[in-house]
């Protein structure tokens, strides 16, 4: 019996459409390997290309077509890779954000970052702990200060202002969706990120997750330390012992600027894959930008894109209880994995010379050469 998912595929702009069609190319390899090796599940996936970005904006005049997200809702999964153009922007010149509006439509609130040491490439701590850096960042995705409900306000000339909204019902489903994230890794660790000792909106952030965790006691593990830390104190503790964490969450705003920190100790954002998570729907994307500097020269690191789509099959096999789609995820990461720690790979944002085709084919090598577990 084969299991046919249903993938929208957004390739976006600048080096986004360079890193998606070998993503692509190699997630249909991984499910061709898993399917032949056993054929009684295998696995099948139709991909629908959609527009959207800043080609999308200057041919269509949306950025975020409606019928994109149409078409978005009613797939099985959703794979994203970079949008925008710093150069095309919108009449009140603020730049174009897709992936954002995707979000909030589709109300994708937990926003997965992994933190995950690849052998073979060495990050800037110099620690040796630093290898086996191995941790989780759960950025809320549709609140706090980007929350479309509180809109900017500017006052003549004069005073800007941004407004912060958390709510319960939202909170509640982000630390839900945390502490089972958390059971299935065996975290030992669950640590909430926040400004609690200034904001009052940040001492209710603090407050509803310790009512989930007081929901989840039976889940998190005799040994699982429930912690919480400030926000400045982290972006420290992050630098110097990484390896002191499992699962963490925090607001919008802050999950943004240290999910790019955190990307820092592996290697930088051309390894660091994401998810952004709602109660229907699911969007899998690199945390990289769409780099129109380096668009169209090749030099594009693929990899964040892989594992993008190595945890969008992993999430399809936990939501339709798919073993061959868990399969095919792993084969990805083993794969990837294996490229890396041949040491013949050094990519060009580590000084490296090995481009996008190096990488690519290095990867699918290794995904021809890998068993499978």
């Amino acid at each position: 019996m084969t299991t046919t998912f249903n993938i929208a595929v957004f390739a976006g702009d600048g080096i986004g459409p360079e890193v998606t069609q070998p993503c692509l190319d190699l997630l249909l390899a991984a499910c061709n390997k898993v399917s032949a090796k056993h054929p009684a599940s295998a696995i099948r996936l139709n991909l629908n290309a959609l527009p959207a970005g800043a080609k999308a904006y200057k041919t269509l005049g949306q950025a975020l077509p409606d019928s994109s997200v149409a078409e978005a809702r009613k797939a099985d999964a959703i794979l994203l890779a970079a949008m925008g153009d710093p150069d095309v922007r919108y009449p009140d010149g603020t730049e174009l954000t897709p992936q954002i509006e995707l979000r909030f439509a589709l109300e994708l609130y937990a926003g997965i970052r992994p933190i995950r040491s690849i052998p073979g490439v060495k990050g800037p701590l110099s620690d040796p702990r630093a290898e086996q850096i191995d941790f989780v960042l759960v950025r809320e995705s549709i609140e706090g200060l980007f929350a479309p409900q509180a809109p900017s306000r500017m006052i003549d000339d004069e005073q800007a202002e941004e407004t912060l909204v958390i709510t319960r019902a939202v909170s509640e489903k982000l630390f839900d969706a945390t502490f089972a994230l958390a059971a299935r890794r065996n975290a030992q660790r669950i640590t909430c990120i926040d400004k609690a000792n200034v904001f009052p909106a940040f001492a209710f952030f603090r407050k509803l997750f310790y009512e989930a965790a007081d929901r989840h006691e039976n889940g998190t593990g005799e040994h699982c330390l429930v912690d919480h830390a400030y926000v400045d104190i982290m972006s420290l503790n992050l630098l110097t012992r990484p390896w002191d964490y499992d699962v963490m969450v925090t607001e919008n705003m802050f999950g943004d600027i240290l999910s790019d920190l955190a990307a820092g100790l592996i290697g930088g954002m051309g390894y660091a894959p994401s998810a952004d998570i709602g109660d229907n729907h699911a969007v899998f994307q690199p945390c990289h930008g769409s780099a129109p500097d380096i668009a169209g020269k090749a030099l594009a690191n693929p990899t964040a894109m892989f594992l993008s789509g190595a945890m969008m099959l992993q999430w399809l096999a936990d939501t339709h209880d798919c073993e061959a789609a868990a399969m095919a995820s792993r084969l990805i990461v083993d794969s990837v994995d294996a490229a890396f720690a041949s040491g013949t790979l050094n990519t060009i944002e580590l000084g490296g010379s090995s481009g996008l085709h190096d990488v690519c084919n290095a990867v699918n090598q290794s995904l021809h050469d890998t068993d499978l577990r």
